[in-house]
């Protein structure tokens, strides 16, 4: 696909996560019918995932691209069969189930495209903000305010600088990210949950996210490419080569999220 039919395609998706996220609403206005779950892996599921879910599917199947769609409320792909994969939708309908049981608005509809195991186009959209946010590779990042599209840019920022602002998540802080945040001087907690916190640093808002703790493709790819073409990065912990996509097993490495640093 050309950048242009990229950008077309993405245009659309903007819209499906806006329907998306209107589903998303109506649930959580309807607080007595949630419907929440307990999946396999502990995790909660609740009616909005599912509707969420089925309205992205939906929309994806009915655009001209075909493309085929891995999200986390679908039946798990074989790898056998994705392996050979040159386009696929990555969907979280839902991130920040936690978040959106708690009712504090921090959750986040998630449709990234991945090309050979690198995300190349991104939506995330939070609809409890009403906040929409997108990125093509090679075009830069934009958050949709008003009905215009503006770009968005990262702090540049070094590891010797005081009171650098590290994002946190609201769920999952352990001893791991602890130790991290405390190796810089006088640093502020940035706690936020879902996807957004990569987007605190890319609209300037912090400069550092490091992720310690599991998570799974879908919870970041759309976020990842968003990020990056702010100028920013997300750079697996071990090796510092940015997070792929569509492996074998859709865990995530452990990775840190910046701004652009200096040194």
């Amino acid at each position: 696909m050309t950048t242009n039919e990229i950008q077309k395609l993405i245009q659309e998706v903007v819209q499906i996560a806006h329907d998306a996220g209107a589903k998303i609403m109506e649930v959580y206005e309807d607080i007595d019918n949630f419907n929440v779950e307990i999946k396999d892996d502990n995790s909660p599921l609740t009616r909005a995932d599912r509707e969420a879910n089925a309205i992205i599917c939906e929309g994806l199947e009915q655009l001209n691209q075909k493309l085929p769609i891995i999200s986390e409320e679908n039946k798990a792909i074989p790898y056998e069969e994705r392996k050979d994969y040159d386009y696929v939708w990555m969907v979280d309908p839902l991130d920040g189930t936690k978040e959106f049981i708690k009712r504090n608005g921090e959750f986040t509809v998630n449709i990234a495209l991945i090309h050979k195991n690198r995300s190349i186009a991104g939506v995330v959209y939070a609809p409890a903000k009403d906040e929409m946010y997108f990125a093509v590779e090679g075009t830069g990042a934009y958050r949709v305010l008003e009905s215009q599209n503006v770009r968005l840019v990262v702090n540049h920022y070094s590891t010797s600088d005081d009171g650098l602002r590290i994002v946190c998540s609201r769920s999952h802080l352990n001893d791991a990210t602890q130790a991290f945040i405390d190796q810089f001087s006088n640093p502020e907690k940035v706690s936020t949950g879902s996807s957004l916190k990569f987007l605190i640093i890319a609209k300037g808002g912090a400069e550092i996210y490091p992720r310690l703790a599991p998570t799974m493709e879908w919870d970041t790819a759309a976020a990842q490419i968003i990020l990056e073409e702010a100028g920013g990065s997300v750079l697996q912990a071990d090796s510092s080569q940015p997070v792929q996509y569509n492996k074998e097993d859709l865990l995530n490495p452990q990775f840190i999220a910046t701004a652009h640093q200096t040194n």
